[in-house]
């Protein structure tokens, strides 16, 4: 991506003209005009003209998973909307028909969302198993040979949110198909900063949160599910937009709809999917291959420049398709590097140990050595060797 096309995507956030340098996007991204104008748009309407199209919205709502179909490489009717990342996991864990003694694989570096509607199941005579991770990894060998005959259900992260590791998906996913295991993800760390195919991977089953790298807001999310899987599922929740003929209100007729959209049970979160469908062109407008590029050349760059601070990433020498955005240094002065940052503007997270960043591709080399120069200012809180 080219200088000129890094400036025109800058001018879509104003908060860069106050001096901030916002390297926080694995927690919530800024909103972008773009965005801003689509959720002012609906507001507007609603305010001043008690105008609501519905028709329009659902036309904007099938627009949006079209767009979210092209990024994931699948068929619009193969997602569905909800409220965050656990609700569309919730779907899943309690729709599985399951039986005593089956194993469900998660990891110990799981983020919690991914982890507490399976733990939930253990009433059930489910059991969970957690690979260990190394130096905040686990790779898709460690899953691999972590398989059992009784394995129902491999869930894990697209990229991993503390160490900012992205396991190949590919390789996972064609253990699971061939011994029949269900290859759930929580995409909510990838999705929006590096491209991912739902098809290539056999993933089953995807969850994703929109307000994070997608660049939405919060309080929607979606969720990807073949139609293999939702044939063996039961329906979890239903609500009176799971049904065909929805609107036939009093025919009381509990006819699961054929496509994704039986995991939508009531009213959608309709500001939310106006400002996805906005930040969705957004990124199309740069393409998400590029953006990808962008992302990855960052985080190469960024893990460099630590290093030669004494800063020790846990991705340092790691090939590039184990990068993702997330560049995280590991210690016990965190917390104090954290504040000293905080109060220069420059916004990034403090989580269990773990001083994480997680610039966008909007984000510059210069924004980077800003922050690199901080760093070297209060080197002697660096956080040591992970």
């Amino acid at each position: 991506m080219n200088v000129k096309q890094i400036e025109s995507a800058r001018s879509y956030f104003p908060y860069l003209k106050k001096g901030i340098i916002y390297f926080n996007h694995a927690s919530d991204s800024p909103i972008s005009k773009e965005v801003k104008n689509a959720i002012v748009d609906f507001i507007n309407s609603r305010s001043d003209d008690c105008d609501f199209d519905y028709k329009s919205f659902l036309k904007r709502a099938e627009e949006t998973k079209q767009l979210l179909g092209e990024m994931l490489n699948c068929e619009a009717d193969r997602i569905a909307f909800n409220e965050n990342t656990s609700t569309g996991l919730n779907i899943l864990a309690q729709g599985i028909k399951w039986k005593p003694d089956d194993i469900i694989l998660l990891n110990d570096v799981e983020f919690p969302a991914n982890v507490y509607p399976f733990l939930n199941l253990k009433k059930k005579g489910v059991k969970i198993e957690y690979i260990k991770s190394k130096n905040g990894i686990v790779t898709a060998e460690d899953v691999i040979e972590s398989i059992k005959p009784n394995t129902r259900i491999v869930s894990i992260s697209f990229v991993q949110f503390l160490s900012g590791y992205r396991v190949d998906l590919e390789k996972i996913g064609n253990v699971c198909r061939e011994k029949n295991i269900i290859l759930c993800v929580d995409a909510i760390q990838g999705l929006g900063a590096i491209r991912l195919d739902v098809t290539k991977t056999k993933i089953d089953f995807l969850s994703c949160g929109t307000q994070k790298w997608m660049m939405g807001i919060q309080g929607l999310s979606f969720i990807y599910i073949t139609r293999e899987l939702q044939d063996k599922i039961d329906t979890s929740p239903a609500g009176w937009l799971s049904v065909d003929d929805a609107w036939n209100l009093l025919d009381f007729n509990l006819k699961f709809k054929e496509t994704a959209a039986r995991y939508q049970p009531g009213t959608l979160n309709t500001v939310a999917i106006y400002a996805l469908n906005a930040a969705l062109k957004f990124f199309k407008q740069f393409g998400y291959d590029e953006i990808e590029k962008q992302v990855i050349s960052n985080s190469k760059y960024f893990i460099k420049k630590l290093s030669e601070l004494g800063y020790d990433s846990p991705l340092n020498n790691l090939n590039d398709k184990y990068l993702a955005g997330i560049v995280s240094v590991v210690g016990d002065k965190a917390g104090e590097i954290f504040s000293h940052l905080y109060q220069k503007k420059i916004l990034c997270s403090e989580r269990s140990g773990y001083l994480r960043f997680s610039p966008h591709f909007y984000n510059t080399i210069n924004e980077i050595d800003k922050v690199v120069a901080e760093l070297k200012i209060i080197s002697n809180l660096s956080p040591g060797k992970s």
